[in-house]
């Protein structure tokens, strides 16, 4: 069985595709070296260093919209095309996982 179709991304200029998809990456890292979520120091080590490469492309990705004139960030329309690539999966990622339910404190 397929699965579900995705609604389409809404229309975004190149700049705010690149903003979007290096933002994406950088999420994804974070998440990857998150201490609470991660399972051995080898794999956050990696995130951590590919970090540095994506969060210059992102920078880039930034100034390249300033430098065009897109100086506004049109957040619903960001926001609608974060959802459709997973972006509150991937950004809850980042965060400590919730606590266990009756464990309060997390002991």
């Amino acid at each position: 069985m397929l699965p579900p179709e995705l609604p389409p991304l809404p229309a975004l200029t190149r700049a705010e595709g690149e903003l979007i998809d290096r933002y994406l990456e950088v999420v994804d890292l974070l998440a990857r070296i998150n201490p609470a979520r991660g399972r051995d120091t080898y794999g956050a080590l990696r995130a951590a260093q590919a970090l540095v490469g994506r969060a210059t492309a992102l920078r880039d990705a930034l100034a390249v919209m300033h430098e065009r004139g897109e100086a506004e960030i049109h957040a619903a329309t960001l926001t609608r095309a974060l959802r459709v690539l997973d972006g509150p999966r991937r950004t809850s990622l980042v965060a400590p996982p919730p606590e266990p339910e009756g464990r309060p404190g997390g002991a």
